[in-house]
């Protein structure tokens, strides 16, 4: 009898049961390999030289129920502060609109003076001295007419501001709260390597104690190459997430010590933050502790880095002011007026080769050498003017006096 002649219903039922005996057939050979099921690899084919491979890796222990990052915040975290900053500008109307007989003729007379506008800022900060002494950025309590620390748990202090450097972005404020404070361990950043775990505490976007992980993404980022050209520092940059109002934070090592301070974020990019090294801020702080200022070293030049090739470019524009020298160096393109440079006969166009005998070709290398000389002291510059290579010695002046 012909299978197709039996009763459609016996038909599909022979199907399914065809369909499981096939599927533990199959099956069974699937099984047989499970880690529950497999058997055990004879010892004869056991290479012991490779047993050390099969030893449990470290990386275990970064997730579990108490990690290092868990470790590291417990152990610094009630030493990081809230900084609230208060500040009142004073308004004025434009004299057009106030002197214009047009909007007199239909306004009257027009208050020169308009109400003072309040403005409210927020940024973190951590303490380095049972004292009472917070370190921060200098731009998170710039201009403030009052500064208010907050620590996590709860208390509020007024915080005033000892000394502020913006050169280097780094602040010292003191609030008086009867000593016995949580202070943060500083660790240092000269044993930072890149690769090392970064975590960032501060307040972000006003979501306070706020913690975020990454790694240390690479080292002495120059702040030029941030677009802060302003600045003289060296910059440690991390995929650890920084945002507005985790400036002034610390940043961690995975023991829990400072090694950075969040500083700065770019607009244009995701996931890249910035910190100053602790070793540079421990420097500063102490000389605004002492100072209330720190004194930066200036001999008055705008530069750009010289290459043969961008010096050839430059020489084969028809429109191109002055013809440069094929070398590698520091290009003058500004001298500002009466500044150390512009008293030692420097000019546009000159190529400095060298500063007291060390060849420099990067913008970072100059202001590195000026940044650690000192004020009043002088320095003695190798530049190539044209085909000639000069001698010319300068004093550096306090970079306060051209400001």
């Amino acid at each position: 009898m012909k299978f197709t002649n039996f009763p459609k219903s016996i038909r599909q039922l022979s199907t399914h049961l065809l369909a499981i005996i096939m599927g533990v057939l199959l099956g069974g050979n699937t099984l047989l390999v499970l880690p529950s099921q497999a058997e055990p690899a004879p010892t004869a084919l056991v290479d012991s030289s490779q047993l050390v491979a099969q030893k449990p890796s470290n990386a275990g222990a970064v997730i579990g129920s108490s990690s290092f990052v868990t470790a590291a915040v417990n152990r610094v975290g009630m030493a990081v502060v809230r900084i609230d900053t208060e500040r009142t500008v004073s308004r004025r109307l434009p004299e057009p609109f106030t002197e214009d007989p047009f909007f007199r003729r239909f306004f009257g007379d027009l208050p020169r003076n308009l109400p003072p506008e309040e403005l409210r800022g927020l940024g973190s900060g951590f303490i380095i001295d049972k004292s009472g002494l917070v370190l921060t950025n200098a731009h998170v309590v710039d201009k403030a007419d009052k500064v208010t620390v907050r620590l996590k748990d709860g208390r509020k202090f007024e915080g005033k501001v000892q000394g502020a450097d913006e050169v280097t972005d780094l602040a010292v404020v003191k609030i008086n709260a009867g000593g016995d404070l949580p202070v943060a361990t500083l660790g240092s950043s000269s044993n930072v390597q890149v690769g090392d775990w970064a975590i960032a505490v501060g307040n972000p976007l006003g979501f306070d104690n706020t913690v975020t992980l990454g790694i240390v993404s690479t080292l002495k980022r120059p702040s030029s190459q941030v677009g802060i050209s302003s600045k003289r520092l060296e910059f440690i940059q991390t995929d650890a997430a920084i945002n507005p109002g985790n400036s002034g934070g610390p940043l961690l090592n995975d023991r829990g010590e400072v090694i950075g301070i969040n500083t700065a974020i770019r607009a244009d990019a995701m996931g890249i933050g910035f910190a100053i090294p602790i070793d540079k801020a421990k420097q500063i702080s102490s000389e605004l502790q002492r100072n209330g200022r720190v004194a930066h070293p200036f001999i008055g030049i705008a530069m750009d880095d010289l290459t043969p090739e961008q010096a050839r470019r430059i020489n084969a524009n028809p429109n191109s002011p002055i013809q440069l020298p094929e070398v590698k160096g520091i290009l003058v393109r500004r001298v500002v007026a009466n500044s150390p440079a512009a008293k030692a006969g420097i000019r546009i166009g000159d190529v400095i080769l060298a500063i007291d005998g060390k060849t420099i070709t990067k913008g970072e290398e100059l202001l590195n050498i000026v940044e650690n000389s000192g004020v009043g002291q002088n320095l003695q510059l190798k530049v190539r003017r044209g085909s000639r290579i000069q001698q010319i010695s300068l004093r550096t002046a306090d970079m306060k006096d051209f400001s």
